[in-house]
Order: structure tokens, then sequence, then C-alpha cells
């Protein structure tokens, strides 16, 4: 199996189209080829990639910050000599002076499949002032670790954020070109738009469901992403980040666990399977103990709960429902403690008038469906179920594999 970025380095002909043009590159720290050297050095190794200018997403080119939210700053690289631009710094979208370093833009982001996660939102923008300059982007593609089930409420007209690109549903079950193909058609872009796909793709096939597992080394595409299960588990754990509790951050499973020094897991984990036991299929729950060195929760010891999805014999890839998980966790919490203080209140990526646990589902509806004391499981499966359907049918002319 090959990823674009290998394709393009070893098939001179794809590249050709770029002969005489400046090029730029929009990638991060998994930006890497398959000998694990960065995308950056691979391309400008080459020799006949003029390479003008580069863009780092969120948590930055190389990965210069660790924390969420954190902005990365703008700088010149001291080896090439290019500027290195941050699209997560005192701008999310590329100005017309960075615009104008390039003809073509190269992008190369390891995406997690979820829509909360910012690098497809820098995608968009970046495909949106490409559209108004004349400029052309290529997308290098890569798999989509959580792989084609999709999941979730779709985001909700007037919910944009940079964590909300579009009306999709929180898992998407697209690679980030085919995401590309979507945003243009969606958004009437006129851009000059190439997608650099990857050979013998099978997004269905075990063991890795969308993940070359065992053949391709994982490079944390954020520094709280440090693994194949975080990814399968992110679309129901990135809603932690909306709340109170721990997401596992400052401990080295982060967003594969939650938990609080004030819950009982044990007891929160039997009231999940006496709830909605139907939502808990595909993966196996365990109750653990954790005590996180930064962030919530700073050296407290908290009773928490681990999300497995590793194990073949815990783990059902089309049963697994990572956003019903976490939600039950929620209601289960709500049950238990009726008047926990769930929900975090803080600007949450520069969204200051919403509640972060709404704009992370793009509406409202989840959060009022826990908090609704005769809320039952059927009642946002009913809500639920026809967007995801509705979502297959949309993305169904975008797929490439």
């Amino acid at each position: 199996m090959k990823f674009g970025i290998d394709r393009l380095l070893t098939e001179p002909a794809l590249r050709a189209p770029l002969k005489g043009q400046r090029v730029a590159l929009l990638a991060h720290p998994a930006s890497v080829t398959q000998d694990l050297t960065h995308s950056l050095d691979a391309l400008v190794a080459l020799g006949d990639i003029r390479i003008s200018a580069a863009f780092g997403p969120q948590h930055g080119m190389r990965g210069d910050k660790q924390d969420n939210m954190m902005e990365s700053p703008d700088f010149n690289d001291p080896v090439l000599g290019i500027p290195v631009f941050s699209l997560y710094g005192e701008v999310r979208r590329p100005t017309g002076q960075m615009m104008s370093t390039f003809d073509t833009v190269l992008i190369d982001m390891q995406d997690l499949g979820c829509r909360i996660y910012t690098f497809i939102t820098t995608l968009l923008y970046m495909l949106e002032e490409a559209a108004k300059t004349g400029k052309s982007v290529w997308v290098l593609d890569r798999p989509n670790p959580a792989g084609r089930p999709i999941e979730g409420l779709t985001l909700l007209p007037g919910w944009e954020s940079f964590v909300g690109a579009g009306p999709m549903p929180m898992r998407h079950g697209l690679t980030l070109g085919e995401l590309g193909l979507w945003f243009i058609q969606k958004y009437k872009l006129d851009v000059d738009y190439r997608i650099i796909e990857m050979q013998d793709y099978k997004p269905d096939a075990a063991p890795g469901y969308g993940w070359p597992l065992g053949k391709r080394t994982w490079i944390n595409p954020s520094p709280n992403a440090p693994n194949l299960w975080m990814a399968r588990a992110y679309a129901g754990t990135v809603m932690l980040e909306g709340t109170t509790l721990s997401e596992g951050r400052g401990t080295t499973r982060p967003l594969e666990l939650f938990g609080a020094p004030d819950i009982d897991a044990r007891r929160v984990v039997a009231e999940m399977h006496s709830i909605a036991p139907q939502w808990l299929k595909g993966c196996r729950l365990r109750d653990c103990w954790f005590e996180p060195t930064f962030h919530k929760h700073a050296k407290q010891l908290c009773s928490g709960v681990q999300i497995h999805v590793e194990d073949p014999a815990h783990y059902d890839h089309q049963a697994f429902k990572p956003w019903r998980v976490q939600t039950l966790a929620f209601k289960a919490i709500r049950n238990l403690y009726p008047d926990y203080p769930l929900w975090r209140d803080f600007p949450y990526e520069y969204v200051l008038d919403k509640l972060a646990i709404d704009v992370i589902n793009g509406g409202p509806a989840l959060r009022e469906w826990v908090d609704d004391k005769a809320s039952k499981p059927q009642d946002l499966d009913a809500l639920t179920i026809p967007d995801e359907k509705a979502w297959e049918a949309e993305r169904r002319p975008h797929l490439r594999y």
C-alpha cells in the first residue's frame, strides 16, 4: 500500500505538472513518508520541485504545541530559508500575502475521521482561499483510521465553527481527499483540485479497518493522538473536552478513557449497561484509576473508564459506536448524580456565546437528551439515524476507494 506522498515521490509523471511552479506544503508532524522522512524534507530532496513556502495547522508544522487550543507562530525555516505560516496562530484562514507565495499547495495531513478535528476545517479554508486567488490544491491522500462507519448528529445551520466545517455527522467516514471533493461540491467552489490517491487502500479490511495496521508506523497527528485505538474512540471521547470530566490528558492514554475524582466508575459502567446495552457492542469497558499529571483534575486520583477497542476478541468495527458510548456515559452520570456539574462553561475554539458541548456537537440536541430525565435511547436514535442515513447517501459520490 502507498500513501499519496509516497506515490508523488516515486512516480515522476504525477509531479510533472508542478514543473516551473512555486509549490507550498501544508503538513504536520505525521506528514511522513514510508521511511519516516518528513514530507517537507523529502520533497525538497527531490530537486525537481521548487518549495516556496510551508503551512502548519493546529499544533504546528513540526509539532510544537502539546495542549489543545494553543497557538503557533509564523517562522522562517532555518535550513530551507522558506516562510512557514501558522494557520493556528494570528489567523485561521490563509491571508492574501500567504497565498501569494505559491502557485500550487500540496496538502499532506493525517486526519482522524472526525468532524471536530480542525485539520479538515483548515482544508476547507485553504480550498476557499485558493478558489478566490486562482491557486491549485492537491491533497496527498492518507487513510482515515476510523474507517468508513458513520455516526452522530449532523451539524445544524448556524453552528459552523473551527470544529464544525459543515453539515456532516461527527464520524464522517471519508479520507481527506474525499472530504475535499465534498467541500467543493457543497460550497460550490471553483478551484483546481487534484487528489493523489492512495494505492491498494482497503478501508473495510481487517485488522486495521482503515489503517494499515502492522504495515505502517503510527505517528501522532496531534500530541494527544498516540495510537489507532484513540482514533477509533475519538468521535465519542472528543466530547469530553466540553465537560468537567478528564479525557485522560496528562496520562499516557488520552481520549481512550474518562473519569473524575468524584464519580464511581463501576457504578457508571453498570448504569450504562442498564440504560442501553445495545450501544455498547463492539468494545469492552473497564473501570480503572488514573492521575493526570496536567490538565483537568491534575494530580488528583480519578475513578475512570477505559474504552478498549484494540483486542479483536472484543472489537467489532461495524458494531462499535463511540459517539453513542460516550453519550451513554454522560447519561449514566446524570442519572447517578443528577446535580453533577457535567458541562464545562468556557470559550471553546473561540466561540464565546455557546456551551462547549454544543459547539462540539454542532447543536444542543445531545446535551438536551442527556439532561432530560424522561429521555430514552430510542429518542436519540430517532434524531440520529436519519442524519446518518442521509450522510451515507450524500457522501457516496465522493468515495474513491
